[in-house]
């Protein structure tokens, strides 16, 4: 039976602050702050365990190799010269597996299969040597060719920032969908990551029926405030969109476009007069799970950071109260992942599949969040300062104790480096 996967990445026991990703406000704030990787990495499993808690099918994906030794070698640098290219290579970024891949259901498919296209993440040096090792865990996810289709990244010559700028919207997820891809344009104050051209490649790969498909512009103003990713300010689930009234380039054309396509469609539009996109930013309202409950509900899974912003924590209230398509508001903590720039939605990629056909090492249960938790607990570092990274004894640390964690979850094949 196709049902939505969450996968969220394991905080890596590398994750450190050194402010690599222009754009990103958060990640630029905390820049040269002492990190917390044990406590990240709990604080992400307990969100996940929240998840499981509710009901909800969720799995992971381990962190990637780091230091990445491959990365350096292929710059021929050692890192003395320049330390943010030894920052890169220690870079636990893909923990917001959000940008991992783009993923289309089978009901979308012309294959009828499930399509994932790993996000090449060319705009920035330390995501870009990603690609290679999520593409092996995603085969080794997805190994089952009859139900999935998993391919390399676009050529780097266009920008893909995957899942992040992607919604689909549908009557069920187990129902034909409709795909919006929503992109950026140069010229702005900050790059713009996702580039119309990758998105189109993407659409043609998985098979995707044209009158199902929307390539939408960002607003360059929510790229401008920090809206490094569509996520930053809309998510969508099933029926319903939920976006910030800046972040559409073409806002109007974008939701006749959508109810054109689907009309049972239901759009939250919140309005900039009430959070500004500075609030919607700083408290990453939109970074949010917007899931489908056992019960039929929708739930709004937020960071803390949301839910204790006094206007967007406010405007909450007032949603709730109305009676709207989102029944239930759920904080949950993140901190060390949003002094980094990535909430609750920047953790996980969604995957409408059939649970059974997924490779079980992959999918979490109590048992599996225990001995999780326990080799983090043990192995991850409590702290990571600045001048730490690039240390060999911290590098030893860490990559014995992603070994411990590969060990434990029997994927021990993960443990050397491609990219």
């Amino acid at each position: 039976m196709l049902t939505e996967i969450n996968f969220d990445g394991i905080i890596g026991p590398s994750h450190n602050y050194a402010g690599l990703s222009l754009g990103n406000l958060a990640s630029a704030g905390h820049a040269g702050e002492v990190s917390h990787p044990r406590a990240a990495a709990l604080q992400g499993l307990a969100k996940m365990r929240h998840n499981l808690a509710l009901g909800l099918a969720q799995g992971y994906f381990v962190p990637l190799p780091r230091p990445n030794p491959v990365f350096l070698d292929a710059l021929a640098a050692d890192g003395s010269e320049n330390p943010r290219l030894t920052a890169a290579a220690w870079s636990a970024s893909s923990m917001w597996t959000a940008n991992a891949a783009t993923v289309s259901p089978a009901p979308d498919c012309g294959d009828g299969r499930c399509h994932l296209t790993a996000a090449n993440l060319v705009t920035m040096p330390h995501r870009a040597q990603e690609w290679p090792d999520t593409v092996r865990q995603l085969r080794l996810a997805f190994a089952n060719s009859a139900h999935f289709a998993v391919h390399d990244a676009v050529l780097p010559c266009f920008g893909d920032e995957g899942a992040a700028n992607h919604m689909r919207m549908s009557a069920g997820h187990g129902a034909p969908g409709l795909e919006i891809f929503v992109y950026g344009t140069t010229g702005g104050a900050f790059p713009a990551r996702q580039h119309v051209e990758a998105s189109r490649v993407v659409a043609r790969r998985h098979g995707l029926a044209p009158e199902r498909t929307l390539f939408v512009e960002q607003n360059p103003e929510a790229i401008a405030a920090g809206g490094f990713h569509n996520d930053v300010v809309a998510v969508a689930n099933e029926r319903v969109l939920f976006a910030h009234e800046l972040a559409f380039a073409d806002p109007d054309g974008t939701y006749a476009a959508i109810r054109r396509a689907m009309p049972e469609a239901e759009i939250v539009v919140v309005p900039a007069d009430a959070v500004s996109l500075a609030d919607a930013i700083k408290s990453y309202l939109f970074n949010a799970q917007l899931l489908t409950l056992p019960s039929g509900e929708m739930a709004l899974i937020v960071p803390s950071e949301a839910a204790e912003h006094p206007r967007v924590g406010s405007w909450l209230e007032g949603m709730l109260a109305s009676n709207g398509p989102i029944r239930r508001v759920l904080p949950v903590d993140v901190r060390q992942s949003m002094a980094n720039g990535g909430g609750p939605a920047c953790l996980r990629l969604r995957v409408v599949a059939d649970p059974a056909m997924v490779d079980p090492r992959f999918l979490l249960d109590q048992a599996k969040a225990e001995r999780i938790d326990a080799v983090i607990t043990a192995m991850w570092p409590e702290s990571i300062s600045p001048d730490e990274i690039g240390s060999p004894a911290l590098a030893e640390r860490i990559v014995s104790a992603r070994s411990a964690l590969l060990e434990t979850l029997d994927l021990s094949e993960l443990a050397q480096p491609l990219s």
